[in-house]
């Protein structure tokens, strides 16, 4: 006992001898001796104790925790000096012992805001039931704001589970091993902490499932001689290669896997079939602008001595990773057939990986989750710059510029049962109740939130307890498009409006046709399609709409269909063939007829002359054979509007037999609407960028359209067949020109 309370003492000392260091230049001696005699009193006999409710060893006072705590916020997360004024004077202010007002005066009001957020995101632990849900790690990453409250609590947590033999009973343990499983070692990983959310997944699985750990950690004492000398068979043929060919420094050096990453191995395969128990990792020291040949001399000079394993070559140099991890990963087949991964990088690279960007984040199984993550990736370089100013002033500096505060895209808000909703930034009441059910959202009529009666166009906070209040009278509005922010509540709203919709255009389609029979009238389809479309609708819908809305009188327009109906009447008995069916077998035919009848008719800015007479009139391609420019197409008029379709099209014969009274010939605009087609073959480095850049030449020259294109890769080299629409002959040759100079392009042909 007495040894522990040696330890104990000594401890405290030099953490209260770096926070007194690191906290000399931050403010000046009176209030470092005001701030140190607020603490005594606060945490003296009979004041601040731990947590009620844990086990603590007793030799392990509150404060002893707190300046640990602070200590690993500043060594090891590099945390500055208003953070570390928060964390020591958090409870003490929290629980009353000190003012607000009197601490803002003695520190300023940077440390009390960081206190309050760090206040208000321990206020969610209140809420346990939500604590198991998916989105509660950014629920706290959105709550806390400010970064730096996030990796505060990220050092309590990881002070505590290395110290949880003696912080806490077996069962507390396990419990706290499972919340950092779940929140805190994500959070880590999110922001480049690679170091410490590898110590946390191992010691999680220490208290979790102490056999399996205890048996990893077994197998590897077991196996150590044997792998480090399987590491020399495999490194020493190697190194004499590499000391031959290169004229750069440069070292080798193994990586052994976390037992927690083991472990999720086992779960497939047997411990002695894990080939990747360890990485060999050659780093250079070479001038940045010599990095990129370098790394491909060594991948050279590894994949001559051992065959590599073309799956697993990982090449993030050519394009780093968007978290800015660079390096040239491959798989190769070492001695006694055992795949041994080799990652290739330079001292500039190892840095940047060694600092906490998460090499692996997609090999891990971590999902992104959009902007959130491009931010969190930063976060790192951001307290890497702060950490190389030895200055507070500077530091204070660059972590406001660099904008510390979290800009979150979503929030996070609780059900009535308790559970996490994520939600869009400025979601109202109306998302809310979408989120929850499509019925729910139709019949809402009002909310509450936090208890307070609202309104459905109440934009929603982070953390809010929200709870919907509907009525079976209640249904969807128009202006409701303009309250929602989430696509989900502005689909469905569209949804059932246009439900609603099409109900009132059925009851004013059977008005039409009943208004025409009491007129005796017979029932031209054709005729009356054909009429919508010379009064400017895109679509039978559009007509019916404005028939249910009384922007059209009906009245006038069935005298007009009336008259028109007389002339056809007219025209068939003087031998017309106005309105006759198209044979399907003369289909093409007919559109080769009547291109010089369409020409005449077209304006240079259409884009499609739909037919005659008939310009700018909006249509949609058929997605059953997706026509582009330079195919020869026709019009057909549906209820929802002019689709236009390939002459070959599978389906054309069976509509121009059926109905080819809903035909209407097309075509492009521009000259004669006629073009080449072309088959061209590209071969050019096996690089995303490469293709990318091929695509953006062709598309940028005027003369040519994109028809399709395929792709596909093997053995460093891309492989695109590309089939185009060019107009004129020197637009061919032109292009092919432009492309064999992109870079990364080897080889162009026609085909």
């Amino acid at each position: 006992m007495k040894e522990k309370k040696i330890d104990s003492r000594a401890r405290i000392y030099r953490s209260m001898r770096y926070l007194v260091g690191t906290l000399r230049t931050y403010t000046d001696r009176d209030t470092m001796r005001l701030g140190y005699d607020w603490l005594r009193e606060a945490y003296s006999t009979g004041g601040i104790q731990h947590a009620r409710g844990t086990t603590i060893d007793e030799h392990i006072s509150a404060l002893q925790l707190l300046l640990e705590v602070a200590t690993i916020a500043g060594q090891e997360l590099h945390l500055d000096a208003d953070s570390l004024v928060a964390l020591l004077f958090f409870r003490p202010v929290v629980e009353g012992h000190i003012d607000d007002r009197q601490f803002e005066q003695a520190f300023g009001p940077q440390p009390l805001r960081l206190l309050q957020l760090l206040s208000r995101a321990s206020e969610l632990y209140l809420r346990r039931e939500s604590i198991s849900s998916e989105n509660f790690h950014n629920l706290l990453l959105s709550m806390a704001e400010d970064i730096r409250v996030v990796l505060l609590i990220i050092a309590d947590r990881l002070y505590r589970l290395r110290h949880a033999k003696w912080l806490y009973q077996e069962e507390d343990r396990v419990t706290l091993a499972v919340e950092i499983s779940f929140l805190y070692s994500p959070i880590a990983h999110r922001l480049g902490l690679y170091t410490i959310k590898g110590e946390m997944e191992d010691l999680c699985l220490k208290y979790r499932d102490p056999k399996t750990f205890d048996f990893i950690k077994r197998k590897l004492g077991e196996t150590k001689t044997a792998r480090d000398a399987y590491i020399s068979s495999f490194v020493d043929p190697l190194k004499k290669q590499l000391d031959e060919a290169l004229d750069v420094p440069y070292e080798m050096k193994g990586r052994v896997k976390s037992i927690s990453s083991i472990h999720n191995k086992l779960r497939k395969q047997n411990f002695e079939d894990i080939y990747d128990l360890f990485a060999i990792r050659i780093i250079l020291d070479v001038p940045e602008q010599k990095e990129r040949q370098a790394c491909w001399q060594v991948y050279s000079i590894v994949t001559d001595l051992y065959r590599p394993n073309p799956e697993r070559l990982k090449d993030w140099i050519s394009i780093p990773k968007s978290n800015g991890y660079e390096s040239l990963h491959t798989t190769v087949m070492g001695p006694d057939n055992k795949w041994v991964e080799v990652q290739i990088r330079t001292k500039r690279m190892d840095a940047i990986a060694e600092q906490g960007v998460a090499a692996h984040w997609r090999y891990k199984g971590i999902k992104s989750e959009g902007g959130l993550d491009e931010f969190l990736a930063s976060v790192r370089e951001t307290l890497e710059a702060v950490r190389e100013h030895d200055q507070t002033d500077d530091k204070r500096a660059i972590l406001e510029s660099s904008m510390m505060t979290l800009k979150a895209q979503e929030i996070y808000v609780f059900t009535p049962k308790g559970e996490v909703l994520k939600l869009p930034k400025g979601a109202t009441i109306l998302d809310f109740a979408f989120a929850i059910h499509s019925k729910v959202g139709a019949s809402t009529v009002s909310g509450k939130v936090n208890g307070k009666n609202v309104s459905i166009k109440h934009q929603l906070r982070n953390g809010d307890s929200v709870e919907v209040i509907t009525s079976p009278q209640q249904s969807p509005k128009r202006d409701w498009l303009s309250i929602v922010v989430s696509q989900r509540a502005r689909n469905r709203i569209r949804q059932i409006l246009r439900a609603e919709e099409e109900a009132g255009l059925d009851v004013a389609k059977e008005m039409i046709q009943r208004r025409i029979k009491n007129r005796k009238l017979p029932w031209n389809e054709a005729l009356f399609i054909r009429l919508t479309v010379k009064r400017g609708y895109k679509a039978l819908n559009d007509f019916y709409r404005d028939i249910t809305l009384d922007r059209l009188d009906a009245q006038a327009f069935l005298d007009y269909y009336e008259q028109e109906l007389k002339a056809v009447e007219q025209a068939q008995r003087e031998g017309a063939p106005l309105g006759q069916a198209v044979s399907a077998q003369h289909f093409t035919g007919l559109v080769d007829d009547d291109q010089e009848a369409l020409k005449s008719s077209a304006k240079s800015d259409d884009v499609l002359v739909i037919d005659q007479g008939l310009s700018g009139v909006e249509y949609s391609f058929a997605k059953c054979c997706q026509p582009v420019y330079g195919d020869q197409i026709f019009g057909f008029v549906s209820s929802r509007g002019i689709k236009i379709h390939r002459t070959d099209c599978p389906n054309a014969p069976d509509m121009i037999e059926r109905t080819g009274h809903r035909v209407l010939c097309a075509r492009w605009s521009g000259g004669d609407g006629q073009a080449e087609v072309y088959n061209i073959e590209i071969v050019g480095r096996d690089d995303i960028a490469v293709v990318t850049n091929v695509v953006s030449l062709i598309k940028k020259e005027s003369r040519v359209k994109l028809r399709s294109y395929s792709i596909d890769s093997a053995d460093g080299l891309f492989r695109g067949s590309f089939v185009l629409y060019v107009e004129g002959r020197d637009g061919i040759s032109n292009l092919i020109k432009k492309i064999r100079g992109a870079v990364g392009v080897k080889q162009v042909e026609r085909l």
